[in-house]
């Protein structure tokens, strides 16, 4: 069961705009992240959840959804996400960030499976400017921005395929507009 919600939540960066995130949803989805193990179990992580079309605006310049793909520019356009989850590092419990990165991905992976079986999918965004998007949400200095996960309802058919004989792991999207992601065989991961 939990291999196939793993394969299920993937990054998805095209939404459903008639979809109206509610903030209570987010919370939802951060109330499991706080129950995700944290180093030392310091738990410094802080989140801020947005869902009013015009905050989800005044954040999205801000973001730079799949950098790969270097002739698209993603989300299309009315296709933004409904909502937005920031991991924030709070700086007055944890100064170093040595395992906080650990941290975050253990929440984020979290998050996006949560969304996934409520129907939901996401898109965890490292492409920004934390200091930009501190003060755009005019949010303490105390909180540094250390993660982005777009959430909303699923706008896009994401499929997943082994590697090529070639070895380009390179996401792409067809002339259908279907976003294919290569992954490595098993075989392949396996040290022997």
């Amino acid at each position: 069961m939990i291999k196939e919600l793993v394969k299920s939540s993937r990054s998805y960066r095209n939404f459903d705009s008639s979809y109206e995130m509610k903030l209570e949803t987010l919370h939802e989805l951060v109330d499991i992240a706080r129950f995700c193990p944290s180093s030392v179990n310091r738990q410094p992580l802080k989140y801020y959840c947005i869902s009013a079309k015009e905050e989800v605006g005044k954040l999205m310049p801000l973001l730079g959804f799949a950098k790969a793909l270097k002739n698209r520019k993603l989300p299309d356009k009315g296709k933004e996400p409904n909502g937005f989850i920031i991991i924030c590092h709070d700086l007055t419990i944890a100064s170093s960030n040595a395992s906080i990165d650990k941290d975050v991905g253990i929440v984020a992976q979290s998050i996006l499976l949560g969304a996934c079986e409520m129907g939901l999918g996401g898109c965890c965004i490292g492409s920004f400017v934390p200091d930009a998007v501190r003060e755009k949400l005019e949010l303490d200095k105390r909180y540094l921005p250390k993660l982005v996960i777009a959430l909303g309802k699923v706008a896009e058919t994401v499929v997943l395929e082994d590697v090529k004989e070639d070895g380009d792991i390179s996401y792409y999207r067809d002339e259908d507009d279907v976003h294919h992601v290569p992954k490595r065989k098993l075989i392949d991961l396996l040290i022997r």
